[in-house]
């Protein structure tokens, strides 16, 4: 009985150092916090999509939406936790709480409904990389082809999605295959191998990824077609969706936006398609 007594007593001081310990790890309203305090900010990004978020040569993760967050962090003294995730499961990570928002060239275009978006800032293109030596120079000569997107990618929604127009189901149907892969890697090795003829992408990462495997592959210049990119937040949540996009703003305006645009200008960056506008309303 008295070793019931003190297994029992033990059980109940672990019990409640849990939940002490649990609440030492987050804020005021559930806000989650770092070891030294700070309000972390967790951006959900795809590591494989250059150049808005990816691992580099010295194994950081980097990329033009990370360094946007860096910047948004470092002025409301929040701590970026930068967090990979499978594109396939991002809404599971957004609603579960593991993340805070997704911040990765992820369009609106289509998606309105589905989160609270901070204002659009990049206007972007769907794309087709074909190789330099393929022989196919326009989206007809896609016809009887293999083409890959990425799953659930803008991609994959413009040539075969419920809102895709009438002349992208048609160009779609003249293919002989349109396959879905997780990555772009993954993308680029089929090409390369021959087992697919072309990749339907975003223009920024393909513009990257071009640029960075020499003269091997172009880009068409008939565009598939045209979106918008925002940072998009657990629908409702628009305090913090509030937070981030006055931070945008004043970035803007003080030449942030375009000064972090400027140094990614080399990695596939065009500032001409920034189109952040601080008069228009985050939805």
């Amino acid at each position: 009985m008295v070793l019931k007594r003190v297994m029992a007593a033990v059980l109940g001081m672990a019990v409640v150092a849990a939940a002490f310990s649990g609440c030492g790890a987050k804020g005021e309203k559930g806000e989650k916090k770092s070891a030294d305090g700070k309000k972390t900010f967790t951006v959900g990004f795809d590591a494989e999509f250059p150049p808005y978020g990816f691992k580099d040569d010295n194994g950081e993760y980097v990329g033009f939406d990370l360094s946007l967050a860096e910047e948004v962090c470092k002025r409301n003294d929040w701590e970026l936790v930068k967090q990979p995730i499978d594109w396939d499961s991002k809404d599971m990570e957004l609603s579960s709480g593991s993340i805070d928002c997704i911040w990765n060239g992820f369009t609106i275009n289509g998606r309105e409904d589905s989160y609270t978006w901070s204002t659009p800032y990049i206007d972007n293109s769907q794309v087709v990389v074909v190789k330099a030596d393929g022989g196919i120079s326009d989206l007809k000569g896609l016809a009887g082809k293999v083409v890959i997107v990425q799953a659930d990618s803008s991609a994959l929604h413009a040539l075969d999605g419920e809102d895709a127009s009438d002349e992208n189901k048609a160009l779609a149907a003249t293919f002989a295959d349109l396959q879905q892969v997780g990555d772009y890697n993954t993308a680029f090795l089929n090409l390369e191998s021959g087992a697919a003829d072309a990749i339907c992408m975003d223009y920024g990462v393909a513009a990257y990824e071009v640029s960075s495997r020499g003269d091997a592959y172009v880009i068409l210049d008939e565009n598939v077609s045209t979106e918008r990119y925002g940072v998009g937040f657990l629908k409702g949540n628009t305090e913090l969706r509030d937070k981030v996009q006055d931070t945008l703003v004043k970035m803007y305006e003080d030449g942030t936006f375009e000064k972090i645009a400027d140094e990614w200008a080399d990695r596939g960056i065009d500032k001409a398609s920034l189109c952040f506008d601080p008069a228009d309303k985050a939805e």
